[in-house]
């Protein structure tokens, strides 16, 4: 159950229940998970944990939403 208020399970529902990972979201570098480009647009923000493919500008700052541009 999802309560209005609870920002925890609202978090938790949009990112491991409603979304599942597809081929394009990521790939496997040295035993670990790399996260995509593709991925983090569908996202919507950066997380700031220093991701290898962040779309965003500046880099890894949490909540930032301005992507790059090539």
């Amino acid at each position: 159950m999802i309560r209005n208020d609870d920002w925890i399970s609202k978090l938790h529902y949009k990112e491991f229940i409603k979304s599942k990972l597809q081929p394009e979201d990521f790939y496997w570098e040295n035993g670990k998970i790399v996260l995509t480009e593709i991925y983090h647009k569908k996202r919507g923000n950066c997380c700031g944990c220093g991701c290898k493919e962040c779309p965003y500008s500046p880099k890894h700052q949490k909540g930032n939403i301005k992507l790059k541009t090539n």
